[in-house]
């Protein structure tokens, strides 16, 4: 029992520090390049996705306790830390940002405009978009909307 804890445990300590440099590299690379107002917590709260989190955890944490060859624990690590730390590098860190928070050619109304643009991040309470018609970033408050698609 005692390994079967330390398993989970370790896995949950590689993980969170993998996740955090990748939602660091969002934050740093996509967020502030936007001027989105959102703190790094709130970003990785809302974004994280709880399986693909409890997945990883459980394949780290056997890898790292219950396979015998150290080497392929410490590559299969030293691989997964390279990827997440790439987010650090402005075009990736954008790039993964766009792909994990944007949608694009999105149709939004109102009671008064219908939006057509871009969504750069879908928050708690607020939309920042990008209307192709004005060409310019503005800020959308989700209870104001009629609908989303």
């Amino acid at each position: 029992m005692s390994k079967l804890v330390q398993a989970f445990l370790s896995g949950v300590f590689f993980t969170f520090f993998l996740d955090f440099f990748l939602f660091l590299g969002i934050q740093l690379n996509y967020i502030d390049f936007y001027n989105i107002d959102l703190y790094y917590n709130i970003l990785f709260a809302d974004n994280q996705n709880i399986y693909i989190y409890l997945l990883l955890t459980t394949l780290l944490g056997y890898l790292i306790t219950y396979v015998k060859s150290p080497s392929f624990a410490l590559i299969t690590i030293s691989i997964l830390s390279i990827l997440s730390l790439s987010t650090l590098i402005e075009p990736i860190g954008h790039k993964v940002g766009s792909i994990i928070l944007a949608s694009e050619n999105v149709r939004l109304k109102d009671n008064k405009f219908t939006y057509i643009g871009d969504i750069y991040y879908n928050g708690r309470t607020e939309i920042t978009f990008y209307d192709y018609d004005i060409k310019k970033i503005i800020t959308l408050h989700k209870k104001d909307l009629k609908n989303e698609k």
